[in-house]
């Protein structure tokens, strides 16, 4: 970690311009951020000041480890969502043990991340698929926005799940406050107004079209603006609206939580999940943004740079963070050359809490819930399982399975369904293994499958191609699928197992290859095998399997049926190749 705070890139030859750069997009990202980090402390179910501070510390943090130039750390409404349902399955409804736990999962996020980066396990986020990633974030936009309902409506609503958060709201439809609703519904229609017709509007007028573009992302400032004078002049406060209230001014103080083995036990799980899921978020966004300027990121920095943002949103008061996307967008389109942005940030975000919380003593809880709604459902795809469906039933199952997981159970169960179904789908793909007879094509050397081609076969030799790697789950499947193969072909005295398919034989399936030479040695029938892939053949010269087998292993397929059928082989490749 030393060595990658002394040889941080982006702090050599740093220039006055680059500041200058970084200075307009931190204020910027800060005016949105600032909203924001309030929504997502009402996400998270922690004081609105718990927001601010975890966008201070955090953005020192990563600027100092993190390999991106653009990423924007801090609250999101995915990981604020998952902070709250673990917090509240440990708390027993006492709010001091959920402020405490918020804490820890921060702390343990930031571990984990940590841990993860040193040992260079930035490839773990791989085994999230992209089907589950897909579907919970799809959930978790659906769930986000309907826990908002309470905030907008006025009314209490109890609940984890959409299911539950349903039908605490029609309880209590009848108690629906009006001049909350009427704040909500403001804002919302003005910040989706904000968000299309807007920024469609910006886009005509003479205005540059990134100016254009931060004009109408500035929105959520707006609102908060409008919405908090309304409030305070109407005196709404009165008539049942609720506001954010006193938030504490200052800095946060630096502090630990008191250690007890069972709640940090029990948070160890949640935590884990957290960290892989703002990982593959944050990196994602990562990647795309440096890709655009020809820039690379290490993931095992990123590890490393998240986890030091969480543990030090932890020890500030905070809760658990990520790098947001559209944060991260608006930090990239404003020019940002640099981490050094991300520092302006949290220095602008530090004086919001030293001065400037008493501003947002009457700014509706409504208005935060509508710029929740708004943002959340941008990340709502359910076309994205028309799509899975059309392509691949397994990757839509797995979705679908990781969507009503989450709606229906929670998120945590929704992410571990998820994963297990990817995994057990996986197991069972390539448990069944396509396998085809191959046959010449006129004319050339080439191989293909005798099903879909025009091809020459050999009265005496079969072939045969499996695409897949051989190991335990399709290990026994293969052996007899090949077997039968074979004695269902009279007259062939040669198997020719074609193997430029398959890239690792496990110790499962080299005992079934044993047994295969065995069974067809007994039969009358030789096995051989053909392009076998260097790694492959190192494999199976530590056994004794090349001395046990029966035929040879041949460079190429066709000179396994040059030498074995010079007849044919030459035959089809003197023959004119099919149109």
């Amino acid at each position: 970690m030393a060595y990658r705070l002394t040889l941080a890139p982006w702090l050599k030859g740093y220039r006055p311009g680059d500041a200058a750069a970084d200075g307009l997009a931190a204020l910027i990202v800060t005016l949105m951020l600032i909203p924001q980090s309030l929504a997502y402390a009402l996400v998270a179910g922690v004081p609105a000041q718990m927001g601010l501070y975890a966008s201070i510390l955090p953005l020192l943090a990563y600027a100092l480890f993190g390999s991106s130039r653009t990423l924007a750390v801090g609250p999101v409404a995915v990981v604020s969502l998952m902070t709250a349902a673990a917090a509240g399955q440990v708390a027993g409804g006492d709010s001091g043990a959920y402020l405490a736990a918020t804490v820890i999962l921060a702390l343990l996020s930031g571990v984990f991340l940590v841990a993860m980066g040193l040992l260079r396990l930035g490839w773990i986020a791989n085994l999230l698929s992209h089907s589950v990633i897909s579907g919970f974030i799809t959930a978790s936009g659906l769930l986000i926005a309907a826990s908002q309902l309470k905030h907008l409506l006025g009314i209490p609503m109890q609940g984890d799940t959409l299911w539950e958060l349903g039908l605490s709201a029609f309880r209590e439809a009848a108690s629906v406050n009006g001049p909350t609703l009427l704040v909500g519904a403001a804002a919302l229609l003005f910040l989706l107004w904000a968000r299309g017709p807007l920024k469609r509007l910006l886009a005509r007028t003479p205005l540059p079209p990134m100016l254009a573009d931060l004009l109408a992302k500035a929105g959520p400032v707006l609102a908060v603006i409008g919405t908090t004078v309304a409030v305070a002049a109407g005196d709404l406060q009165s008539q049942g609206v609720a506001v954010v209230g006193a938030i504490p001014g200052g800095l946060p103080a630096l502090s630990l939580p008191a250690f007890d083995a069972g709640v940090w036990g029990q948070l160890a799980l949640p935590a884990l999940l957290i960290s892989l899921i703002g990982f593959v978020e944050s990196v994602s966004v990562a990647q795309t943004l440096a890709a655009k300027r020809r820039q690379r990121i290490d993931s095992n920095a990123e590890l490393i740079g998240l986890g030091t943002a969480n543990l030090a949103s932890g020890v500030s008061g905070g809760f658990p963070v990520t790098g947001g996307f559209s944060r991260s967008v608006v930090n990239f389109d404003a020019g940002a050359r640099s981490p050094m942005a991300g520092v302006f940030t949290a220095g602008g975000i530090a004086l919001t809490a030293l001065f400037f919380t008493p501003w947002f003593y009457y700014l509706p809880k409504a208005t935060l819930a509508a710029t929740i709604i708004v943002a959340v459902l941008a990340l709502v795809d359910l076309g994205a399982l028309r799509r899975a469906w059309r392509y691949s039933k397994a990757d839509f199952t797995a979705m679908l399975v990781t969507l009503a997981g989450v709606l229906l159970a929670g998120v945590e169960i929704g992410v571990i369904a998820g994963v297990g179904a990817a995994l057990a789908l996986h197991l069972w793909r390539t448990s069944q293994p396509h396998m085809a007879e191959l046959g010449q094509m006129p004319g050339t050397e080439h191989f293909r499958n005798v099903r879909r081609h025009p091809v020459i076969t050999s009265p005496r030799v079969l072939s045969i191609r499996v695409d897949e790697s051989l190991y335990f789950a399709n290990a026994r499947r293969t052996e007899d699928a090949i077997y039968d193969m074979a004695l269902n072909c009279d007259g062939r005295r040669h198997v020719v197992l074609l193997c430029s398919a398959i890239n690792h034989i496990d110790a499962s399936a080299l005992d079934s290859l044993e047994s295969l030479n065995r069974r067809l040695l007994d039969a009358g029938v030789t096995l051989h095998l053909s392009e076998v892939k260097g790694p492959v053949m190192d494999q199976l010269k530590r056994s004794d399997f090349l001395e046990q087998l029966s035929g040879e292993v041949f460079m190429t397929h066709y000179q396994a049926l040059a030498t074995l059928d010079p007849e044919t082989s030459e035959r089809a490749a003197d023959d004119k190749p099919h149109a």
